[in-house]
């Protein structure tokens, strides 16, 4: 059983405007704040961050970085908002965090997102099943969605993921960058045991490489997004057998790959 902190955050706040009129107005505006993960008391990276689930956050990070191989290894998650901290606490210390984070690839994420080199190698095997998926359904999800979104639709600034079944929005998650996103569902995932094989993944950000990479990792079979794709996205999506949906807003969408495992009768 992991100690955890509960140190979730307010998302924005209100602040002082001029409209197009000149008239004073007041605008949300989203919170980004600097969080450092030190892991065994070695630094590992400061995200920026809304706040709102630090602790599933650092779960999926670490976790999408190959950094912790066992949920049952952390024993203690400790976030500290007045040192902009969290300290992860393992029970086999990681002896050289540096060897294991030594090659790092700068990624096309909001404000240079990072992976560490021996994750891509780990790919290498992967293959994701196959899953069947009905035009309908991803209808039904966007609709779905539509209901969520709650601080974009406030103050914009921040991209939203969301786990999903044919009907159910299982964790929908909001931050300002769309990786500290599906880190947090990762994360949330993670601590409660949930297989992604039956799920779809949904995204408002872009279907680059990492992304692809970190679904992949879930094992979830299909990534959604509303925005497009980067080749090398569709390439690693090809290579483990995600289903690549991209443009999906309204019933209009794109499928990048696993086109037979649409059915286009609604």
């Amino acid at each position: 059983m992991i100690e955890m902190t509960n140190a979730g955050l307010g998302g924005s706040s209100t602040v002082s405007a001029t409209n197009e009129h000149g008239e004073p107005i007041d605008v949300l505006l989203v919170e980004e704040r600097p969080l450092t993960i030190y892991l065994d008391k070695q630094e590992i990276v400061t995200v920026m961050t809304m706040g709102s689930a630090p602790e599933l956050l650092v779960l999926g990070y670490l976790k999408n970085q190959n950094l912790i191989d066992k949920l049952s290894d952390i024993k203690l998650i400790q976030v500290d908002w007045e040192t902009a901290a969290v300290a992860v606490v393992t029970s086999a210390e990681v002896q050289d965090v540096a060897a294991m984070t030594r090659t790092k690839i700068i990624t096309s994420g909001c404000g240079q997102g990072t992976m560490f080199g021996s994750l891509t190698e780990k790919l290498d095997d992967v293959k994701i099943a196959k899953r069947q998926l009905k035009k309908g359904t991803i209808y039904q999800i966007l609709e779905n969605l539509s209901q969520h979104n709650i601080m974009y639709k406030k103050a914009g600034a921040v991209h939203g993921c969301a786990l999903c079944t044919d009907d159910e929005i299982i964790y929908f998650v909001e931050d300002v960058g769309r990786h500290n996103a599906v880190d947090t569902i990762a994360g949330h995932m993670w601590l409660n045991g949930l297989s992604g094989d039956h799920c779809v993944f949904y995204t408002t950000g872009r279907l680059t490489s990492e992304m692809v990479i970190k679904v992949a990792q879930m094992n979830v079979p299909v990534l959604l997004s509303r925005s497009g794709a980067t080749k090398m996205g569709l390439d690693m999506a090809q290579k483990v057998g995600i289903t690549l949906i991209s443009r999906a807003k309204g019933q209009r969408f794109q499928v990048l790959s696993g086109g037979d495992n649409i059915s286009y009768s609604v």
